[in-house]
Formats: structure tokens, sequence, C-alpha cells
């Protein structure tokens, strides 16, 4: 009971200090405000990017590890002319794969050409991606169709001329909504379209959108493009089950299988690259990671000012009612009643400061973006009020401690 009677008063005094002094506490203020404002708005700016980034990494899949010729890798010591002479994964890799590979919900082959110019009539689209991709492509990759189907098994393995197009593409190459049926052309080859992709819109990390990418089987696909020449490299990707923690079985038969099948010895080095969309994650967590520390050391240099405004109101609140801490120890008040008075005192004025930040942070969120889409978090909002409280605290706790400790006969006495 105690104690919500001392937060009661504590809020009082605080309440009438406000009150009584605008200026000068909004003055004060405004240090814990700024420096809220400062972290919280660096915090969701950061969490913000790296969440449209990771977004923007989701055509990778979920789960997925990638048999490639070239590693990903980070940095300037990148040894590629290890890699040069490796042999690209094909066809008769795909076929043992799926055969052998028990931890493997999914095994798919993909390659893509870009920059290619589409036609359908007297209409055409630059710049859009082409991809061959064996029938289990969808089940590695989610392919979200607006429209239409996806391939069958039976147009796959006969290598037909059918197509699932983007969205842009459907809407340039027919603006009255009859993709689905009709036929586009590519290289001067006719080709079916099946299927209508749902609109993804722009990468936040730029590159090609689905929304200009047209699928077609992988066979028909080499029939057009010449593998590994004038068109990409295929890639191998294998999807692992959900109780496969951190994929480590998969990819630990996935090395033994591949080491097999291309008749590698023990002490030779592996001639393929197994990739996983974890490595580009974590370098992108690692970078901001080093964003927020940033935001925090520039952001806490103001939150220091404000620990030294809310210290001085906090004196100035001491010194001007020494009378009636005089009268309530005389009364029989504790020496912890009148600290955690001044000290809850010193906390409310810091969180007040703190929620005019969080707001200012949120009115910067609901400002309309392109590109990127900002939202603050419930763990910011928390990270926030906690930061100012114990900001408060700090700020409060040598003044409380001096009123605390004064002498109530001294401090009646005082004027």
């Amino acid at each position: 009971m105690i104690f919500f009677r001392l937060i009661f008063e504590s809020f009082n005094f605080a309440w009438q200090a406000l009150r009584a002094n605008v200026l000068r506490t909004a003055l004060s203020l405004l240090g814990v405000t700024v420096g809220i404002f400062s972290i919280i708005a660096v915090y969701t700016i950061v969490d913000s990017l790296e969440r449209s980034i990771k977004q923007s990494l989701n055509f990778l899949g979920d789960k997925v590890i990638y048999v490639q010729k070239w590693p990903w890798s980070f940095g300037p010591d990148y040894p590629w002319w290890k890699y040069m002479n490796r042999p690209i994964p094909d066809l008769e890799e795909l076929r043992f794969l799926e055969k052998k590979a028990t931890n493997a919900s999914a095994v798919a082959i993909m390659v893509d050409k870009g920059n290619v110019t589409i036609k359908a009539g007297n209409l055409s689209i630059a710049g859009t991606d082409v991809s061959g991709v064996s029938h289990s492509y969808e089940k590695v990759s989610d392919v979200l169709l607006a429209q239409g189907r996806y391939f069958s098994v039976q147009e796959s393995e006969r290598s037909q001329n059918v197509a699932i197009i983007g969205d842009q593409i459907a809407k340039d190459l027919f603006p009255r909504g009859n993709a689905i049926g009709s036929f586009i052309t590519v290289k001067g080859l006719k080709i079916n379209v099946i299927g209508v992709m749902k609109r993804e819109g722009e990468s936040f990390l730029g590159g090609t959108s689905k929304d200009v990418e047209c699928l077609i089987p992988y066979g028909y696909f080499s029939k057009i493009y010449k593998i590994g020449k004038n068109a990409s490299e295929p890639t191998i990707s294998l999807k692992g089950y959900e109780n496969d923690a951190n994929l480590t079985a998969l990819e630990d038969e996935l090395r033994a299988l591949m080491r097999a099948k291309r008749s590698l010895k023990p002490r030779d080095e592996d001639s393929f690259a197994l990739n996983r969309p974890e490595m580009i994650a974590n370098q992108v967590g690692a970078i901001f990671g080093v964003l927020n520390v940033a935001g925090g050391i520039i952001g806490g240099l103001s939150i220091l000012v404000g620990a030294f405004g809310i210290a001085n109101i906090m004196f100035v609140s001491v010194k001007e009612r020494t009378n009636i801490i005089g009268i309530q120890k005389s009364l029989g008040a504790k020496n912890y009643f009148i600290l955690f008075q001044f000290l809850f005192e010193a906390v409310f004025l810091s969180v007040l400061g703190g929620i005019v930040g969080l707001f200012l942070v949120y009115l910067i969120t609901i400002i309309p973006q392109d590109s990127l889409e900002l939202l603050l978090s419930t763990r910011n909002i928390i990270t926030g009020l906690a930061i100012s409280s114990i900001v408060g605290m700090l700020s409060g706790i040598i003044p409380a401690y001096i009123a605390s400790r004064m002498d109530p006969v001294e401090a009646i006495r005082a004027k």
C-alpha cells in the first residue's frame, strides 16, 4: 500500500513541478527526447532496412542448399582462380541427387538468361529474365500464381513450349488481361502462356524482380540457349526437411554424394560449392549490428545531455522543497521514503521525455514511403522506455540521496 502511495505522491510532485515550471522542464527534458528519438529512430531505420533486404532475399528460398560452381564469398581474399576449371552442375547430377538424397524433400535445377526481349504480337518488353527450371522448382522456390497453373510433369519431361510469366510481362504484353492461352515469342520461338505469377514489386536490393521473369521447362530452355555459354551456369537446389536443424544432415549427405558422383579422392578438394542463404543473411546481420552500435553511441551523447538536464531539475526540486522534506521527516517519514519519492519523480520525468521521443519516431513511420516501409517495433518501444527509465534513475539518484539524508531541523529552517 505504501508503495502505491509513494508512486502517487511522486507523480503528483512531478506533475506540479512540470506545471509550475513548464519552460524549464521542457528544455531540460529536450535532451532525453532528442536522445531517445535519435537512438530509436536509428534502430527503427536499421531494422526496417535489414527486414527489407532479407525480404528481397526470399527468392533464395527457406531451408535450401544450392550446389554451384562458385561459392558465395565476401571480402578481398576471394581465390577465384581455384574455381575457374570446376565443372558446372548438370542434369545427370540432378537425376543422381533425386535418387540418392534421402534428406532432401525436393531437388530442382535452374538456369537463367537475363536482359531478354519478349514479344507478343506488336508489343514487346525488354530487360526480362528467362529461367529454365525442372518440375520440382516450385517446391524449392515458391511460385505464387495469380492466374493459370504450374507446369505438369509431362510438360516438364517433354520440354514443351509452355511458360509462366511475371505480372509486369502480362500487363505489358496482354493489357486486356488475356494472357492465359496466348503466345509469347522468345528468340523467334512461340511459347504458350499457362500461368501468371502474383505481383511482387521492386526488390529493395534492385536487380530482376519476378514481375519481369519468365519460367519455362529446363529442357526447352536448353533448346533456345547454350547453357553455360550465352546463359548462366546451372544451379541445383535441394530443400531440406523441417526437422533437420541447420540442414546439417542434408549438407553432410550432399557433400558425400557429390564427391562420390565426381569421383573425388579423399584428399581432393571439393569441385563444387554448397551455398546457403544464411551466408548472406549472416553478413547482412553483422553489418546492421555495427550500424546499431554506431547509432547507439550517437544517441547516447544526446541521452547524456538529457541526463544532466534531469539531474538539474531534481537538484532544483530538492532545493525548492527543502522545507517540505523537513516537515515530512519530522512527522516520521523514513529516509527511503524521501529517496524513492525523488527517484520516482526523476524516472517519471525522464520517461515522459522518452515517450515524446518515441512519438516523434512514430510520426516518421506513418509518412508514406515507396521503397522502404518503416515500422516502430514493440522491441524498440520497450528499449526506448527502458533507456529513459535507466537515465532517470541514474540522474535522480544523487539528488534523491541528498534529500533523504537531510537533517529535519535544518531542513525546516531553510529558506
